[in-house]
């Protein structure tokens, strides 16, 4: 019996390792065999093997295929928190790949829309389980989306420094267009700045403001600043100034100017009146002789030292006549050389007219019995008057 036993060892062995038997099996794509088996044990080492865990994941939503013409106008959560189960390394992975909760939006329109949030709506690798999501719903609400202009409106206070007013504020731009949903830029005529403090300025400068806007206007645009510039002027009076000598140029000392004088009409800083100084000393009028010409123009400067801009509005005559002469005009000296005869000079002389005068009652019987009263003349009389400027009469 152990004879039989141990012959029956020795046939098992002799046909383990068989040449011929190992050559069968090479030919029958063993290694495709270990190949597969090995794979098979790595893959149950990792799902079949590897523990189960539940974990909780943050998920982005990922809107697509929104209209061009429609917008989100509401604030909702941009993620959700969707609770998984399955292979610790398979949920690795799935937030390595940071899998998002797609919204599709193709077939939406304007107004309120629910989205649900069901296990089917999030696409999770095999071997996974989605057990809860939260929220279960999201509300978006679609508006229709509108582009506008809104003017940039300048908000100051305080004011410019004694003698200074402000000219002007200009901002830069002057107007901005945002583009978003109709229900909230219906509900905007204009676009504020901050509070502008002008107190005490006395020049002009450029600053940077920034806008104060309503926050669903910051969510469309976010925090803007605009340039604003600040136009100081200084503050003045109108103020005529009659026959401001012209002093002329290059002269030859016999050439006379005619007028010799001319008005100015100029604007005169508010500060400067208050100095009580004498106007015509502020300006330097001239006129330089011309070869060949009887007339030039006049020009009006301000002298050294004026600390004000003063701003000269009109000055009359804008030209002046050349004439020639030591000391008198030619009109003057025209009249000299004229000798009229004394016979030919006429003297008016008063003119003698009689009035008719009518007596204010008909009879002295009417008047009160005094010596005055009753010696006016109870008749039409006749009375010479003289009358100045009647006649004229040549001696």
């Amino acid at each position: 019996m152990e004879k039989l036993a141990l012959q029956g060892i020795v046939r098992f062995l002799r046909q383990l390792f068989s040449i011929q038997k190992w050559q069968r099996l090479w030919t029958k794509d063993w290694v495709l065999k270990v190949i597969s088996l090995l794979l098979a044990t790595v893959l149950w080492y990792y799902v079949g093997g590897e523990e189960t865990v539940d974990k909780n994941v943050s998920m982005p939503i990922e809107i697509i295929n929104l209209p061009r013409d429609l917008v989100i106008s509401n604030q909702f959560k941009k993620e959700i928190e969707v609770t998984v189960s399955g292979p610790r390394s398979l949920i690795q992975e799935m937030t390595n790949k940071a899998v998002t909760r797609q919204i599709n939006l193709a077939d939406a329109m304007p107004g309120t829309n629910v989205i649900e949030n069901n296990n089917d709506s999030i696409q999770v690798p095999r071997g996974i389980t989605v057990l809860r999501i939260q929220p279960a719903s999201i509300i978006l609400s679609l508006d229709k989306l509108i582009q506008k202009q809104f003017p940039v409106i300048p908000v100051t206070t305080g004011d410019a420094a004694l003698g200074y007013s402000l000219k002007n504020l200009r901002m830069d731009p002057d107007a901005i267009t945002i583009t978003g949903p109709e229900t909230i830029l219906s509900q905007v005529d204009e676009l504020l700045t901050r509070v502008i403090d002008i107190n005490g300025m006395t020049e002009s400068k450029q600053i940077q403001v920034p806008l104060d806007l309503e926050p669903s206007i910051v969510e469309l645009i976010g925090e803007t600043s605009v340039t604003a510039e600040i136009i100081i002027q200084t503050q003045v009076e109108m103020k005529s100034l009659p026959g401001v000598p012209v002093k002329m140029i290059d002269g030859d000392g016999e050439s006379l100017l005619l007028p010799d004088h001319v008005d100015i009409i100029a604007n005169i800083p508010v500060l400067l009146l208050r100095e009580k100084v004498d106007l015509y000393t502020l300006f330097k009028v001239t006129a330089r002789l011309a070869e060949n010409k009887d007339e030039t123009k006049v020009e009006v400067a301000l002298k050294e030292g004026v600390k004000y801009p003063i701003e000269i509005l009109s000055v009359t005559p804008k030209t002046v006549k050349i004439v020639n002469g030591p000391s008198k005009t030619k009109d003057e000296s025209q009249i000299e050389k004229k000798d009229p005869k004394p016979e030919e000079i006429e003297v008016e002389q008063d003119e003698q007219t009689v009035i008719t005068v009518q007596p204010v009652v008909e009879s002295k019987d009417e008047l009160p019995q005094t010596d005055e009263l009753q010696n006016i003349p109870n008749r039409i009389q006749q009375i010479p008057v003289i009358v100045p400027g009647k006649s004229k009469v040549k001696k």
